[in-house]
């Protein structure tokens, strides 16, 4: 069979690996533990504060304005002075929280399933995802995702996150790969999908919360000439 593509790469988090959901189940395992429930804090508030530092933080990281262990620390500090918790080190904390988030194994829905055709189509798959080594080696491990991957490219091992052009050019290079017979699939438009298409690779979107103008009719669709699906079995459809 002559088809358009050879080599799928996967973003990995909230595109296989379910991270909301995993991180949240995390961070309560982590709230209890320090026994912040005592401190009378409330679970949700300390949740949606921590989700907003972490995404800010995240973005700082990847364009290369703050170090591994300042994201690491200040995540959970800028929590703290937000909601005027003290006593508690925000590195143990971070500590305690990476030690428990890789443990969870929660996967977006359909997402065995789906790896497990697309590799008796004999597609080769592989990962290029933003993170740190020892957590996303082990939410592969621990979520059954491993073995479906010939390669795993992190951005913290290449030295270079999405969307930047060298990450996903040393998967290219390191997979032996044509750009003109590769895929990205992941569930960030600007760091996944525009990151790939801006360096020469096609993409597909996963937009499973049907963020507005990236669905169309509610179903998926093509936007800009991107494909857009909102559940991995869409994959099937395209991928014969």
């Amino acid at each position: 069979m002559n088809r358009k593509y050879t080599h799928l790469f996967f973003d990995l988090d909230n595109t296989l690996w379910d991270f909301n959901r995993n991180s949240r189940q995390a961070i309560s395992e982590t709230f209890l533990y320090f026994n912040l429930q005592e401190c009378g804090s409330d679970f949700d508030e300390f949740f949606r504060t921590y989700s907003k530092h972490n995404d800010l933080l995240w973005a700082k990281y990847r364009k290369k304005e703050i170090h591994k262990n300042e994201l690491k620390r200040q995540r959970f500090q800028k929590t703290f002075d937000d909601l005027n918790i003290e006593g508690i080190d925000a590195v143990e904390m971070n500590d305690h929280y990476l030690g428990v988030m890789p443990l969870q194994a929660i996967l977006v829905e359909g997402a065995l399933d789906v790896l497990s055709v697309l590799k008796k189509r004999n597609y080769r798959l592989f990962v290029i995802t933003n993170g740190f080594s020892e957590v996303q080696h082990k939410k592969m491990e621990n979520s059954g995702l491993a073995s479906f991957f010939e390669k795993v490219f992190i951005s913290e091992e290449v030295r270079a996150p999405k969307p930047g052009r060298e990450i996903f050019d040393y998967a290219i290079t390191s997979t032996n790969a044509k750009k003109t017979k590769s895929l990205m699939i992941g569930d960030d438009w600007d760091v996944d999908v525009m990151g790939a298409v801006s360096n020469g690779i096609n993409a597909i979107y996963f937009n499973p919360e049907f963020i507005k103008n990236y669905t169309k009719n509610g179903i998926g669709g093509v936007v800009n000439g991107i494909p857009v699906i909102n559940k991995l079995n869409e994959l099937l459809n395209i991928l014969q």
